[in-house]
């Protein structure tokens, strides 16, 4: 249900992870988040994370904050974003060398970055039936929340995407053993939603990356959709899906794009208010698509590329929502990032001055309509050491 942003024209946000800062030096390494919260090291160097993350959201003056994904340890290609759940499932036991599987489409050998980031994505092994275990979202969003008074958007992984990292020997078809983390995650998601947090964004449904192969069928993504809505089944808040095209390490999984367009019905069809697309790095190339289609979700552009490390000017940003305000009215439109800014790839000045570049950009198109801006504390000239001169 349309909560958080039924009444905003043209909100901004970013997926969600942010860059660590370098003193964030401390892991959760397995453990439970509230038994590390016992932890005065952990305690204070995470805290603090969170506040400096929301800090520098609120003074790019974005509309919707996210802790940054602060959870996830610093492991290679950003293995958490699998991992933290993965790590907290009761049934999973040991793993397996990936080397035979994982992205083994995509041509990669020793010598290739990927291959470096499949080596370290080692899956666990399934070996008992899946249950839920401390995965604690509504503790991690309360922490976060309480930093701010935007509202702080919760992020994370579905139980699709996640089966693809679980190495199955206990299930007899993998579809059953996708439904049961269907159920654990929507266990997961209806206490988050229960105490109280506004807005859940459910990360990465598969369509669209098994859309591009050809011997996935219009079956298999039929059965994704039929997952990945199990999960949401009574979670009462707003709910945003996000897709991209991938970032482990911050690196292009397709060096030419992939389009959305034949999994994009499919992907209209799941139960979510808001869902996100990659725009930045094919400047739009999909926009026209949303002529095709007639839906009451709200689409999120991504205007800033998470794999590119220089700052896009506002006028590019700009440029991305005219060009989708051709095909998507402003009060169905939402301004967001392609996808995370990762812990490795970028640095924090970079995804400061993105989130900046976002939220000028959008300013652009905001006075360009008539229609209220966003103060960007980050550019007021009176805040920094001379006043910048006046032409």
């Amino acid at each position: 249900m349309l909560s958080v942003t039924r009444d905003m024209v043209m909100p901004t946000a970013i997926t969600g992870s942010y860059p660590r800062p370098l003193w964030y030096d401390v892991s959760l390494s397995g453990r439970s988040f509230k038994t590390a919260m016992g932890d005065s090291l952990f305690r204070e160097q995470y805290l603090d994370a969170v506040a400096a993350v929301i800090n520098a959201q609120e003074a790019a003056g974005l509309d919707i904050v996210t802790d940054g994904d602060a959870r996830f340890d610093l492991a290679v290609g950003g293995k958490s974003w699998f991992f933290y759940p993965i790590e907290r499932l009761g049934g999973v036991n040991g793993h397996r060398d990936l080397s035979r599987g994982w992205m083994s489409r995509h041509g990669l050998r020793p010598g290739k970055i990927l291959w470096e980031v499949q080596e370290a994505y080692q899956p666990g092994v399934v070996t008992e039936k899946l249950t839920r275990g401390p995965l604690e979202y509504t503790a991690l969003w309360k922490t976060a929340q309480r930093l701010s008074d935007k509202p702080v958007k919760f992020g994370g992984i579905c139980a699709p995407a996640l089966a693809s990292m679980l190495w199955n020997e206990h299930y007899a078809d993998d579809k059953d053993m996708i439904l049961d983390l269907c159920d654990i995650m929507n266990a997961e998601f209806r206490e988050l939603a229960d105490a109280g947090c506004p807005l859940i964004q459910v990360e990465e449904p598969p369509h669209h990356g098994r859309a591009v192969n050809p011997e996935t069928t219009d079956a298999d993504l039929r059965f994704m959709t039929e997952a990945f809505n199990r999960q949401l089944v009574g979670v009462n808040a707003e709910i945003w899906v996000h897709t991209c095209w991938g970032n482990p390490n911050q690196q292009r999984v397709y060096w030419q794009v992939p389009s959305y367009e034949r999994a994009l019905p499919h992907l209209l069809q799941l139960d979510c208010d808001v869902i996100t697309f990659e725009c930045a790095s094919s400047e739009g190339r999909d926009l026209p698509l949303f002529a095709q289609y007639k839906t009451d979700k709200k689409i999120g552009i991504g205007v800033v590329n998470h794999c590119n490390t220089v700052v896009e000017p506002p006028e590019f940003v700009a440029m991305l929502i005219r060009k989708a305000l051709e095909y998507i009215p402003p009060e169905r439109l939402v301004i967001t990032t392609d996808c995370g800014f990762g812990r490795e790839g970028l640095s924090r000045r970079i995804a400061y001055y993105k989130c900046v570049a976002l939220v000028e950009g959008t300013n652009i198109v905001r006075r360009e309509l008539g229609l209220p801006e966003a103060r960007v504390r980050a550019a007021d000239p009176g805040l920094y050491f001379a006043p910048s001169r006046k032409d």
